[in-house]
C-alpha cells in the first residue's frame, strides 16, 4: 500500500466506524443482492473552495489501494468473535470501488452520491465524511489549535467525566478535524481516561491504542428494512435480523429511525429482555430517559440492568446534566463525537451522508426516510416523509 501521497487521507481500511463493519457483515448474510444509494447533505450550508471536488475525487481514488492486513484481520478475529470467519475472509479480499462514488461541484456547492450493492457501498459514508472535513480545513487554510492544546482540552474533558463516575466512548470519526487530531484525542483518552474511557467507534484506532471497538447498527439498517418490509414492519424485522445475525451480541438498539415512540411500541418484552439497552440519538435526552425507564418497568425489567447509550451532540455540560438525572435510575454510557475530535478552535462542519434509496432483491428502487425525534433532522423526500408519518400515526407538527 502506498503511503505519503498528496491525495491519501485514509491509510487503513479499518479507519471507519465499527457499526459499518457489523452492518456489512449482517447485510452480506441477510441481503447479499440488495442495492443502495446514498446522498451527501450539507446541513450547515458550508461553502467549498474552488477545486474541492477534484481534491476529494483524488482522495476517493486512493481508497482503492486499501487492503485489510493480516494484523488487522487477526485483531478482528480476536476482538470480535461474533464476526464469521467467512466475513473476515471477504473483508480481506474487499477493496473500495471509486466508481461507486459520484462527486460534482458548482461554484461553492458540493454534491456527492454513492450507489451500488449495499454490502459494498455501506463502507463509504464514514471515510467520505472524514475526508470532506479534512480537505475542507486544509483547502480553506484554517489553522487549528496546537497539538498541545488538543491534548490539554481532551485531558480536561476526560478527567471531568471520570469525576462524574461515568463511562465514555469516542464516536468522532465522521466529523473529525483530521486524522492527526483524531489520533491525538484517542491517545489522550487512553492515557488519562482509565476507568472512564471504554473504547472508540474507530476500528483502526481501537487496534492502534489497544482499546475496544464500539458500535452496533445505524439508521440505514432500519431504513433498508422499511424499503423491503414497509414502515410498520421496519423496526421489528430490523431487530429480528440483527438477533438472527448476532445471537445476543452487539445488543444496543437504535431507537429513532421512525421516532422513539414508534420504536418502543414494537420493542416488546422479548426484545426488551434480549437487547442490553438502547441508543439515544435525537430529541430531549431526559424525556427519552423517562420513556425508556417506563418501558422497562412496564415489563417488570429493572432499568438498572439495562443501558442507555447517549450519543446526540454531547458536550461536557450536556453530559453532566444527563448523568445527574439518570444516576440511580438506569444504566448509562456516553458516545461523544465531534466535541472530542473537532474541538480545535474552528467551527465544526454540520454534514451527513444518508441512505437515499434502497433496492431489495426482487423489489424496485424505493425512497427511504429517517423520522428523527428532532423533526429538523428528518431526511427523505417530502412525499415519502408524509407517507411514513401517516402510516405510523406520527404527528406532523
Amino acid at each position: 500500500m502506498e503511503t505519503g501521497t498528496n491525495h491519501q487521507i485514509i491509510s487503513s481500511i479499518l479507519d471507519n466506524d465499527f457499526y459499518k463493519f457489523t452492518m456489512q457483515h449482517a447485510a452480506i448474510k441477510q441481503f447479499p443482492f440488495a442495492k443502495a444509494s446514498y446522498i451527501f447533505i450539507n446541513r450547515g450550508k458550508h461553502e467549498y473552495p474552488e477545486g474541492f471536488a477534484e481534491a476529494l475525487r483524488a482522495a476517493v481514488d486512493e481508497m482503492a489501494k486499501l487492503k485489510l492486513t493480516k494484523a488487522e484481520k487477526n485483531f478482528l478475529q480476536t476482538t470480535c468473535p461474533y464476526l464469521d470467519p467467512t466475513y473476515l475472509d471477504f473483508l480481506q479480499g474487499y477493496h473500495y470501488d471509486p466508481s461507486e462514488v459520484s462527486i460534482k461541484q458548482e461554484g461553492t456547492n458540493l454534491e456527492v452520491s454513492i450507489e451500488g450493492f449495499w454490502y459494498r457501498t455501506i463502507l463509504w459514508e464514514v471515510p467520505l465524511m472524514s475526508m470532506i472535513c479534512e480537505l475542507y480545513y486544509k483547502l480553506t487554510g484554517l489553522e487549528r489549535n496546537t497539538a498541545d492544546k488538543v491534548i490539554e482540552t481532551t485531558r480536561t474533558k476526560i478527567e471531568n467525566y471520570k469525576k462524574l463516575g461515568i463511562t465514555i466512548a469516542e464516536f468522532g470519526t465522521r466529523r473529525r478535524h483530521s486524522y492527526d487530531v483524531h489520533q491525538l484525542v484517542v491517545e489522550t483518552l487512553k492515557k488519562y481516561g482509565e476507568g472512564s474511557f471504554i473504547g472508540t467507534s474507530n476500528v483502526h484506532l481501537a487496534m492502534k491504542y489497544n482499546t475496544k471497538p464500539i458500535g452496533t447498527h445505524a439508521h440505514e439498517w432500519f431504513m433498508f428494512h422499511a424499503a423491503k418490509y414497509g414502515f410498520k414492519m421496519a423496526n421489528s424485522t430490523g431487530l429480528e435480523h440483527w438477533v438472527d445475525t448476532y445471537r445476543g451480541d452487539l445488543g444496543i438498539a437504535l431507537t429513532d429511525t421512525y421516532t422513539s415512540k414508534v420504536f418502543f411500541e414494537q420493542f416488546d418484552k422479548k426484545f426488551a429482555k434480549l437487547f442490553d439497552g438502547v441508543r439515544h440519538d435525537s430529541g430531549d435526552p431526559l424525556d427519552f430517559a423517562d420513556m425508556t425507564i417506563a418501558h422497562y418497568r412496564k415489563f417488570n425489567i429493572d432499568p438498572l440492568s439495562k443501558t442507555i447509550i447517549f450519543s446526540d451532540g454531547l458536550n461536557p455540560e450536556k453530559v453532566e446534566r444527563i448523568a445527574t438525572y439518570c444516576k440511580g435510575k438506569i444504566g448509562m454510557s456516553f458516545g461523544i463525537g465531534t466535541d472530542f475530535t473537532n474541538d480545535v478552535g474552528l467551527p465544526a462542519l454540520n454534514i451527513v451522508i444518508k441512505m437515499k434509496q434502497a433496492l431489495p432483491e426482487g423489489g424496485h428502487w424505493t425512497d427511504v426516510v429517517k423520522l428523527s425525534d428532532e423533526p429538523k433532522k428528518h431526511t427523505g423526500t417530502p412525499e415519502m416523509i408524509d407517507l411514513a408519518q401517516r402510516l405510523l400515526d406520527i404527528p406532523t407538527t
